[in-house]
């Protein structure tokens, strides 16, 4: 076998010398480690998630100073039938004064009671700005729990952004923990039912475990170029096991069938290093490509995702490469031990391909029948897709068992002054404060008037040189009420330009949270950039692999395919409310609007995985000498059990997301794993060889033509069974 190729040179070393390189594996995870320690990594600032006007009215609140501080709010209510105002007023005096001594908290109103006399509310005011709220917000937490347990008879609540986000990060960190705690035993089983035995389970377990670890410590000083969201170490472990599982399983299948053909453990290793590995390196490749396309978007969220996903799957590659080959030595033939007999003889029985055989073989006989009936069963189930409803996240699609999300929406039936805000942002002449206040004045007027906002709800701050002048206005109507957007409009369209049309020098924006709502939804969608970006390049990767242009555009439908018809089963069961009960949830009418361009990248680097593996055998059958035919199913039937297992641990994997509180973790978690178990089903065990099949005129070249790799690979008769 030729050492020219650099993964078997990479892998002969190594396993020539088994010790130094698992030493040097384990030095880069402590490396990581100490980095994640030393290095704090940086996270996204307020200001990299303004977007359209609403994003130019908060700098222009910024640069005059005129930023309110963050506020906090603590309700009481009667948990039935009709308020004592006079008990509820003690209660919020002694709230109050619970609220002064606590740090962070920079003034506490005087208690307001409701119109409806439903409700008193006490509010706060916090100290400098939305990150040093969260540090605080903790304890002022707290606080209102120790008024709470003192008066059992009331409801005593505390809504605010700090206490909002405080209490959806708790949910996350639990549903996170579950989703950890169940994801590790579930993926061992399914290893100890796909090898049989105890050392070959563990070893993909934690190659995956390290690379997560190894990856998180390197994004830290990554951070500083692209922040993190909050979400990359979610995302890390998310697509770390994923490919941690399946390169493990690719190589180790590979070099437990060269020893079964009689091989050396040296010999075994080198084969699959030549064939498993350069399949792992060009998947791995794969989803780095896709994942890139996450940079497209414009969004500092998806960068830093980007950025860790690729640092994971790039660190799994090393580790399947090096670490990997090194272990297989190190344990010899152990790593077939312990064995668990009948895991084992189930094992073997699987291995000799007589489930995938039989899935096979009518695919073979009948290629056409088989494609039509596999395209028409995705189609189906792609149409609902075509009516698919994206929206942000909104107050009542949140876990309604979070305390701050129970007094948020209280709050707001109680208050009409704590919907939702709109600013009105001038600036102006030092000559032009007087005519700008008049022009807010008419704003105002208008507001009341259209009925985009109360009476008594506006308010006007000044900064020092009079130049920025700010209305906040509290909206009519609650948060995610579609007629908040139309009062955006009107604001934008009509009621500020003429206002000002008639003042020299003035600029104006329409801000608040309304308004940044209504920019981030209508904002331009990069969604079909990025899915043209991801399908062409992972189409020219395939040309580069295979050397064959029918082979791209097959694999860019196949993803399509996949693609379309995950979103159209997360758009039955989530804008529609047949399957509420399923999942614990009730439906929203939408899906987030992260998840498609999220799951779109994912599944495509995913999929990219078992379709270069299965292509890569069919290939080498064809240079053995097999006929195309039996090439085909060789290759489908051989690397069947493969592609179910690694199927199977990320299908269970998401799957556990399904189950979790947020909304948006259930969608990630259904449209993942629905194409996962599409893409390793229907569309490799049937579409895939019928179409390979359908068009054997133009990919039969697949055996003769040959990258520089492959010209200093092993002879392709060593492949030969002994």
């Amino acid at each position: 076998m030729s050492r020219r190729n650099p993964t078997v040179r990479v892998a002969r070393w190594s396993a020539m010398h088994p010790w130094r390189a698992i030493g040097a594996w384990f030095a880069l995870v402590a490396i990581a480690v100490a980095l994640s320690t030393l290095v704090p990594g940086r996270s996204l600032a307020d200001d990299s998630f303004r977007v359209g006007e609403s994003g130019r009215a908060a700098a222009m609140l910024d640069d005059a100073g005129l930023v309110a501080s963050p506020a906090e709010s603590v309700l009481i209510t009667a948990p039935k039938g009709t308020l004592d105002l006079d008990r509820a007023s003690a209660v919020a005096a002694q709230v109050s004064k619970a609220a002064k001594d606590v740090k962070g908290v920079s003034d506490v109103g005087p208690p307001v009671v409701s119109p409806k006399k439903d409700a008193v509310l006490v509010p706060i005011e916090m100290t400098g700005d939305a990150e040093e709220a969260a540090d605080h917000v903790g304890a002022l937490i707290r606080s209102t729990a120790r008024v709470q347990q003192d008066h059992p008879e009331l409801d005593v609540q505390q809504a605010g952004e700090a206490s909002l986000e405080d209490g959806i990060n708790d949910k996350v960190a639990g549903d996170l923990t579950t989703a950890e705690t169940s994801s590790l035993p579930i993926t061992f089983l399914i290893m100890l039912v796909a090898f049989g035995a105890f050392v070959a389970a563990g070893i993909p377990v934690l190659l995956a475990i390290t690379s997560v670890v190894t990856a998180l410590g390197l994004y830290a000083p990554l951070s500083y170029l692209a922040p993190d969201s909050g979400s990359v170490a979610n995302i890390v472990l998310l697509i770390g096991m994923a490919v941690g599982v399946d390169y493990s399983l690719f190589y180790l299948k590979r070099e437990r069938e060269e020893r079964r053909r009689g091989r050396s453990t040296i010999d075994a290793v080198e084969i699959a290093a030549a064939t498993a590995g350069r399949a792992v390196v060009v998947s791995g490749l794969a989803v780095t490509v896709a994942m890139s396309g996450l940079f497209l978007s414009g969004e500092p969220v998806f960068t830093s995702i980007a950025t860790g996903a690729i640092v994971v799957v790039l660190v799994a590659i090393i580790g399947s490469l090096t670490v990997l080959p090194a272990m297989l030595v190190a344990f010899g033939r152990f790593v077939d031990r312990p064995r668990i007999p009948l895991l084992w003889r189930l094992n073997r029985r699987i291995g000799t391909g007589g489930i995938s055989t039989r899935l096979v073989g009518p695919v073979v006989r009948r290629p056409l029948l088989s494609a039509v009936l596999a395209v028409g069963a995705l189609l189906a189930l792609a149409v609902p897709a075509l009516g698919m409803s994206t929206h942000q996240s909104t107050v009542d699609s949140l876990p309604q068992d979070i305390p701050a999300v129970q007094a948020f929406q209280r709050v707001q039936q109680s208050f009409p002054s704590e919907h939702p805000t709109f600013e009105v942002v001038l600036t102006t002449t030092p000559a032009g404060t007087d005519a700008a206040r008049s022009a807010l004045r008419d704003i105002e007027a208008d507001a009341v008037s259209s009925g985009i906002t109360e009476a008594g709800d506006q308010d006007v701050q000044v900064s020092k040189d009079g130049q920025t002048l700010a209305l906040t206005m509290s909206a009519a109507h609650r948060e995610g009420d579609p007629r908040n957007d139309r009062a955006v409009e009107r604001l934008r369209d009509t009621t500020v330009p003429g206002a000002v049309r008639d003042l020299p020098g003035t600029t104006s924006a329409v801000g608040g949270g309304v308004a940044e709502t209504y920019d981030y939804e209508h904002q331009t969608s990069r969604l079909p950039l990025v899915i043209g970006f991801v399908l062409l390049l992972t189409a020219l990767m395939m040309v580069w692999t295979f050397r064959n242009l029918t082979l791209a555009l097959i694999t860019t439908a196949l993803n399509l395919l996949s693609v379309g018809a995950a979103f159209g089963v997360l758009t039955l069961v989530f804008q529609h409310s047949w399957a509420d009960g399923l999942l614990g949830y009730t439906s929203s009418g939408f899906i987030v609007d992260w998840i498609p361009l999220f799951c779109f990248v994912v599944l495509v680097g995913l999929s990219m995985d078992y379709h270069v593996f299965v292509l890569s055998r069919v290939r080498e059958g064809l240079r053995r000498g097999l006929p195309y035919e039996t090439a085909v199913e060789h290759g489908v039937r051989d690397t069947a059990s493969v592609v179910t297992s690694a199927a199977a641990v990320m299908v269970s994997v998401f799957a556990v997301f399904a189950t979790l509180d947020l909304l948006e973790m259930k969608q990630m978690g259904v449209g993942l794993s629905v194409a996962i178990l599409l893409d390793a089903t229907v569309v490799r065990l049937v579409l895939l060889p019928a179409l390979l099949l359908g068009f054997k005129g133009r990919l039969q070249g697949l055996a003769d033509v040959r990258s520089a790799e492959d010209d200093h690979a092993h002879d392709p008769r060593e492949l030969q069974p002994v």
